[in-house]
């Protein structure tokens, strides 16, 4: 303002004043006035972020300062004017704002998931150090009691061999003493038999009658008690009782043996909930593949062992004593234990798909070698009216129709075995609640030709 007054100063006759910015004149001369709304505008800066071309409207080549909700983007003033006239716009700095405090929010979310999970991985963290602690104590004491049990049989078993040896020596010192005394009464008596075998043949019967006598009395010895030899004589009782303990103890040891492994496979670390959608099912889902040795003749394995079709009886097909002989079914490969997830497409008017021990019989028409009919296995049969589930020859019947994709979970430990059928959502059919003994195996049972069923590849 000094300046300008300066300026004006020098022409103050000329009556005429003009603006040393715009050139523009005043007449008379004004009064200046400081312009406090410049002077009060400011603008912090801050670091970029972005390329200056990134805040450039890219229609109108101006600044983007305006933020529109309805299309939930950017926008310079004269798209505000334009295409977005009709939509909720408010400035950047205000739709920041807001967006601040929301992310406040999430972020305070954030830090307590945060915490909890880092909670979370402590505890996990001690546990599974006390874990290994209690499993090391355990094969520490485990093994500590196997070697004494180990130690006492040694020590019976040196107690046995010893009396064995010390019955040996006894009856051999005795043995071997009455030996030697009957080998010196027979030597004495083959003597005496020798004087007498000579004194029959002498033709001098004043000497014969001398000696007669003399040697009749020297032959009547003393006679050892007659002995009864045991024939075949040996240690089959001993070895006969310690057979007996042998097989009482593997009784033993098999009677607890269950006990001890139900025991140890109680021990769990983490208690996973049983899952509810399908990405957790597939968590614990697993590749199988068939077993082309179990299939009956009338069903053809193709397509890396993933696929199962009816055929025309092949009787080409070799024996083998896996394979089923009467019932059209088939076995996979893999054992199945712990948690499983599986899923098989069908087509056709049935299926039964099932789930079995492995000792399950093969051979034969009767129930003990059919899906579902016995104690060793569970089945689902599956048609356009409905699905029945089969074991041990009891049916049930479950009227819900089912999609072509069928989904099995197990639960091996826990006994669970479910059924599902599976299109965009999961839909439970059944759920078996048992005790497993031994790994199952998945099989499939074909009723009529025109039916096929692929194992699914999970992802």
């Amino acid at each position: 303002m000094g300046c300008i007054r300066a300026c004006w100063g020098e022409d103050d006759s000329s009556y005429i004043f003009s603006c040393p910015q715009c050139r523009q004149t005043f007449t008379p001369r004004p009064i200046l006035k400081r312009n406090i709304i410049l002077a009060e505008m400011k603008h912090t800066l801050v670091e970029a972020t972005m390329p200056l071309q990134g805040r450039i409207c890219s229609h109108h080549d101006r600044l983007l300062e305006i933020y529109c909700r309805t299309d939930q983007q950017c926008v310079c003033l004269l798209c505000v004017m334009d295409e977005h006239k009709s939509h909720a716009t408010v400035s950047a700095v205000a739709e920041s704002t807001k967006k601040q405090r929301q992310l406040g929010k999430s972020r305070k979310k954030c830090k307590l998931r945060m915490k909890a999970k880092e909670k979370e991985l402590l505890d996990l963290r001690q546990a599974l150090q006390s874990l290994k602690h209690s499993a090391q104590t355990a094969v520490e004491d485990s093994q500590k009691i196997f070697t004494e049990l180990i130690c006492s049989i040694e020590r019976r078993c040196c107690e046995v061999r010893e009396l064995i040896r010390a019955q040996e020596k006894t009856a051999v010192s005795q043995t071997e003493g009455l030996i030697l005394r009957l080998e010196q009464e027979v030597a004495e008596l083959r003597k005496k038999d020798c004087e007498l075998e000579q004194l029959s043949h002498t033709e001098d019967h004043i000497y014969f009658l001398q000696n007669c006598q003399s040697i009749s009395k020297s032959t009547e010895l003393t006679d050892t008690p007659r002995i009864t030899v045991v024939p075949l004589v040996d240690f089959g009782q001993v070895r006969a009782s310690v057979s007996a303990l042998q097989k009482r103890l593997e009784d033993l040891l098999k009677g607890e043996w269950p006990k001890i492994s139900r025991a140890a496979g109680t021990v769990k670390l983490l208690q996973c909930p049983e899952p509810r959608i399908r990405p957790e099912f597939l968590y614990y889902s697993c590749q199988l593949t068939l077993d082309p040795r179990t299939a009956h003749r009338d069903l053809s394995v193709s397509e890396e062992n993933k696929v199962v079709t009816v055929r025309a009886r092949d009787h080409s097909c070799l024996e083998h004593p896996e394979r089923f002989d009467h019932w059209s079914q088939v076995l996979c490969t893999e054992a199945l234990s712990g948690r499983c997830y599986w899923e098989a497409e069908w087509s056709g008017s049935g299926i039964n798909m099932a789930v079995a021990y492995k000792e399950m019989t093969r051979r034969g028409e009767g129930n003990d070698s059919h899906f579902g009919r016995n104690d060793k296995s569970w089945s689902l049969f599956c048609s356009r009216k409905g699905c029945t589930i089969w074991h041990n020859n009891v049916a049930t019947r479950i009227p819900t129709s089912t999609s072509s994709r069928i989904g099995v979970y197990l639960d091996h430990r826990a006994g669970s075995l479910c059924f599902y059928s599976v299109s965009d959502t999961m839909t439970l059919l059944h759920r078996v609640q048992t005790t497993f003994t031994q790994p199952l195996y998945l099989g499939f049972e074909f009723m009529c030709f025109g039916v096929f069923v692929k194992l699914c590849q999970m992802e």
